[in-house]
């Protein structure tokens, strides 16, 4: 019967469907085994009163058991999140850059699941506080899944990834105490000014939107978008909201996550339901090896942009988020994403944080979901699957391969191969050397971002109010050394913050 079903993901989906469906479904125990009574034990009554009860009643030892281990680990980073079902279309032709199969006309629609996310505070946690928001997304194309992992901030705090858990671990609880510290949070960075870029960003009023549907998404890592003739070039992918910019002040957004800490997850919910779906517009920056070679930034460095006007924004496709999940667990909280997983047309760089993401990200799923979660049904592929070398392992439900060889290089079975991917080391070491070292350079787009809050009303005040408040809470000596950072950026800034401390 296996062989003949092929039991996949598809037949468990098929099953799932009929008892969801079913007006009038039999109560059983997981094994399918008809129950009488759903809400009473199997028990002797004793004379006199009182009952003992008997370890033959496998329902409650089932329900009970059950119940003590359904929770999963939830993610390190990246724990609180809403999610939902969408489709991307593309709207332009982009083919003189990729050959990526879903890429590869105007009109193509590809249907996708997203999550997002704060990144620092723990599952169940108020959604609107001051962090950055994660997007990660799996269009699921007819040449297997592509996942891309976004932030709402178009640069990040680090460009080296062995500083990745340490500037995490500052952003959360301190060992000792068990709270957010800002002295903790603070120092890192004092000691790390390459963030200076994205804490501009954080510390705006972006830093608490005011809802996840007037958010945009940037991919910030450097891909390559690669095409059949051996010619790639190098690509950023920005997602720009098509409903408009909407931020709380800090006073706002700390007021709402005492009223209703979901207010994000419930407000991008509801509009999905009552048909009012969230949109986005798909663009790229593009360039080519050879101004990479030369360019005045490192272009595999994640706290820098590359600016718009020397590499403008070229629409390519439209988002919509149109279908909520039918269940949060199954649907959401089971859905795994990495950078790693790319159809043929898209592929890495050079850049340190992307390629440390590649291997850290499908790590973290084998340990929370186990060694086969890309077999459940949220994350597996529309396309055919046939990788015969992942074979065993707790929760297989694909069927094993059954008799195929479970090794490569066999006459037994016959396999075809896709053409192999296109060689860009060479390029990359031309294109920029690579330093974790901070100079006056990494200070020079934050100077730039100084300046454009400063054509806002209100916005230079605002940044200035939430750092202070922020860092009011760390010790002397970090506020001391906070200030020098933010006077690296602007004189009169640090001046600015000293006076409201």
């Amino acid at each position: 019967m296996f062989n003949k079903l092929s039991f996949n993901s598809d037949i468990l989906f098929q099953m799932a469907s009929q008892l969801h469906n079913s007006a009038t479904p039999a109560y059983t125990l997981a094994e399918g085994c008809p129950q009488k009574d759903p809400a009473s034990s199997f028990s002797i009554n004793k004379p006199g009163g009182g009952s003992l009860l008997l370890l033959q009643d496998t329902q409650l030892i089932e329900k009970l058991a059950h119940f003590a281990r359904e929770r999963i680990p939830e993610r390190v980073v990246h724990a609180s999140a809403a999610g939902a079902f969408g489709e991307f279309e593309v709207t332009h032709d982009i083919t003189d850059l990729t050959s990526a199969a879903f890429l590869s006309e105007v009109g193509k629609k590809t249907p996708f699941l997203v999550r997002i996310s704060t990144v620092g505070p723990e599952r169940g946690s108020a959604d609107t506080v001051r962090d950055v928001r994660g997007w990660a997304m799996k269009l699921k194309t007819d040449e297997g899944n592509q996942d891309w992992v976004f932030n709402d901030i178009p640069v990040f705090f680090v460009r080296d990834p062995i500083k990745f858990p340490s500037v995490n671990r500052s952003h959360k609880r301190h060992p000792r105490t068990h709270l957010p510290d800002s002295t903790m949070f603070w120092d890192f960075h004092n000691n790390n000014q390459e963030s200076i870029h994205a804490l501009m960003c954080l510390f705006s009023d972006r830093g608490t939107p005011a809802s996840l549907r007037n958010i945009d998404a940037f991919g910030g890592h450097t891909y390559k978008f690669t095409k059949t003739d051996g010619t790639f070039h190098y690509v950023k992918i920005h997602f720009k909201t098509n409903h408009g910019i909407k931020n709380f002040t800090d006073a706002e957004a700390t007021r709402i996550a005492g009223e209703n800490p979901n207010h994000n997850v419930q407000d991008l919910f509801e509009n999905i339901e009552k048909g009012d779906f969230p949109s986005w517009t798909a663009y790229l920056q593009d360039m080519t090896p050879e101004q990479a070679e030369s360019y005045k930034w490192n272009i595999f460095d994640m706290t820098k942009v590359w600016p718009h006007k020397d590499f403008p924004l070229r629409p390519f496709g439209k988002i919509v988020f149109n279908k909520n999940p039918q269940n949060y667990f199954a649907d959401i909280e089971q859905a795994s994403f990495s950078p790693s997983t790319m159809v043929p047309g898209i592929e890495p760089s050079a850049d340190p944080m992307l390629q440390a993401r590649m291997f850290s990200y499908p790590d973290a799923a084998r340990y929370r979901l186990g060694v086969n979660y890309q077999q459940l049904p949220t994350n597996c592929p529309v396309s055919p699957v046939y990788s015969p070398m992942q074979r065993d392992g707790a929760a297989n439900f694909r069927g094993n391969y059954g008799p195929d060889p479970n090794y490569v290089r066999s006459s037994l079975r016959s396999m075809t191969y896709a053409a192999g991917n296109v060689s860009h080391d060479e390029w990359a070491g031309k294109a920029a050397s690579y330093s974790s070292e901070v100079t006056d350079d990494d200070f020079v787009q934050a100077t730039a971002l100084w300046a454009v809050l400063g054509t806002q009303p209100g916005q230079q005040e605002n940044f200035v109010s939430n750092v202070a408040g922020h860092l009011k809470s760390a010790i002397p000596q970090v506020q001391e050394k906070t200030i020098e950072m933010f006077s690296r950026v602007d004189e009169g800034l640090g001046k600015l913050i000293a006076k409201a401390l």
